[in-house]
């Protein structure tokens, strides 16, 4: 049994000394411009309110100095502590997140920047002393870790944002990966089955007399002919060439035509929405007029789609008996979890004895 390699302390006196020298310099050079700048913006702001002066071009001067130092004082602060994370990574090897620049963030900026400015002195001195240089350069990583990184509400809406990424990733994928299934399916399979179905139909058109044979390719070729139609529907069901080819209206009337019930279909979506958000609201409109159609003893149903700005707007209602509740494993908690996984909204109007309508709002982009 082999032990473990030693992972290599960062921290040795020769990292922690060079470390402290280079934070000295840094943080003499930051705090100095900044101190500098912070008290020329004080000095021209008293001067404007004060009215010291009643030169116009020293009045505009003060006035653009009040304007531009704090922008310039916001830019070092952000240099500045770029160089500290360069600083840390060339040192230890330690990377430090960068926070979004804000005026909090740069207020942290300016707290590490004033601390290396009066602990710089001290710290040099410490290189004479190596444990506690070292114990004084992983209380710097703390620290900076502290002040130069983002916050903990930042680094959660980073999280989020990640998060969201990801989710859009793994939808869009799963789309592409449905939409690869249904070309292979039906420029293969389907064309090799509606191949055979042809071939078995003109073997029964030959074989004119009974007998064993013929009664034979008679149910081999209705057994491929209901096999074909099956195949169609579930190629139809992974991703319908015409919401790609056409769009949600042609798409949206092709379920509407193959309904048992008169389904009144309204679309107006310009300009087109992402393809992804297409997927998701026929696939939404396709499992809700099958709920109709299973539990709802409607007479008829509308579906009716509308783009305002960046949200698609959807409404399926029936005549039915009304009464639809969501249960964790019924249709109507899977058209909410569809409709949830792009951030759309989804209301459900279902009293006993009806009408039902069911309201989702997606996302266009």
């Amino acid at each position: 049994m082999t032990n473990p390699p030693r992972q290599e302390n960062p921290f040795t006196t020769y990292r922690s000394a060079r470390h402290l020298v280079a934070g000295a310099a840094l943080g003499a050079l930051a705090g100095s411009l900044l101190t500098v700048m912070a008290v020329l913006w004080f000095a021209a702001v008293f001067s404007l309110f004060a009215g010291t002066t009643s030169d116009t071009t020293l009045v505009i001067t003060y006035a653009s100095a009040a304007l531009v130092l704090p922008a310039a004082v916001l830019w070092l602060a952000r240099e500045f502590a770029k160089a500290h994370r360069d600083r840390f990574r060339w040192s230890f090897g330690i990377d430090i997140p960068t926070p979004t620049l804000t005026w909090k963030s740069a207020g942290r900026y300016l707290t590490y920047h004033l601390i290396a400015l009066v602990l710089g002195v001290p710290a040099v001195v410490l290189v004479l002393m190596p444990p506690a240089a070292r114990r004084y350069s992983k209380a710097d990583v703390m620290m900076a870790r502290a002040l130069l990184a983002p916050g903990g509400y930042e680094r959660l809406a980073q999280r989020v944002e990640s998060l969201s990424r990801s989710r859009a990733d793994v939808i869009a994928a799963t789309d592409a990966e449905r939409r690869r299934i249904e070309r292979d399916l039906h420029d293969g399979i389907q064309q090799r089955l509606m191949s055979l179905a042809m071939n078995l139909g003109m073997a029964r058109e030959a074989l004119t007399e009974p007998s064993p044979a013929r009664d034979a390719i008679v149910a081999a070729h209705e057994e491929a002919v209901v096999t074909l139609a099956e195949l169609r529907q579930f190629v139809r069901g992974l991703h319908p060439a015409v919401l790609d080819d056409r769009g949600l209206d042609a798409a949206l009337s092709g379920i509407a035509a193959r309904a048992p019930i008169p389904v009144a279909v309204s679309v107006d979506v310009q300009p087109r929405c992402a393809a992804t958000v297409e997927a998701i609201a026929y696939f939404i409109v396709s499992e809700a007029l099958t709920n109709v159609v299973k539990h709802a003893s409607a007479e008829r149903a509308d579906v009716v789609v509308v783009r305002r700005d960046e949200r698609l707007h959807m409404t399926v209602s029936d005549d039915g008996c009304g009464g639809a509740v969501m249960t964790p494993d019924g249709g109507l908690t899977g058209l909410a979890r569809r409709t949830a996984s792009v951030d759309g909204t989804m209301t459900l109007q279902s009293p006993v004895g009806g009408p039902t309508i069911l309201s989702v709002e997606l996302p266009c982009a």
